[in-house]
């Protein structure tokens, strides 16, 4: 497991575009995090390290969001209104794995059942002060192993 320590908006935003870096077609990102641990954040600095070039805004009514990438679509969910699987099961929320996108997922808890083996996991949490982060990232192992 990898831990980083932010101490900005602007800091937990460029490590997500670090993060991007590592991210291939068909990967599956689950961030887990309370109300404003800075999971928006992280996802908008993935979706710039990504070659998004629109401005990235968590899909909280609309559930996802697709934008258009130098790598191919990134699909931005967000399950925060999300109050069952039967809900997420109902916008084909599976079929977005088997596609040549990348699927980032805010309140991925909401859909643990449902997630891939393989996958980034991110937990998200506050640090000692207003602006500070911790950031633990599980990346995927390999699941024939």
């Amino acid at each position: 497991m990898e831990r980083v320590v932010t101490h900005s908006e602007s800091e937990t935003a460029a490590h997500g575009e670090r993060l991007a870096g590592r991210l291939k077609q068909g990967d599956v990102v689950a961030v887990y995090g309370e109300l404003g641990s800075g999971k928006t954040h992280l996802i908008q600095g993935i979706c710039r390290g990504l070659g998004v070039r629109e401005h990235v805004v968590s899909p909280t009514f609309t559930i996802v969001n697709e934008y258009a990438a130098g790598r191919g679509s990134i699909y931005h969910f967000d399950l925060y209104r999300i109050n069952s699987l039967r809900e997420i099961i109902e916008i084909g929320f599976e079929e977005y794995f088997d596609g040549e996108g990348i699927c980032l997922i805010e309140w991925a808890e909401k859909a643990a059942a449902l997630l891939p083996p393989r996958r980034y996991d991110i937990r998200m949490a506050p640090g000692d002060d207003v602006n500070t982060r911790i950031i633990s990232i599980d990346p995927p192992r390999d699941v024939n192993s």
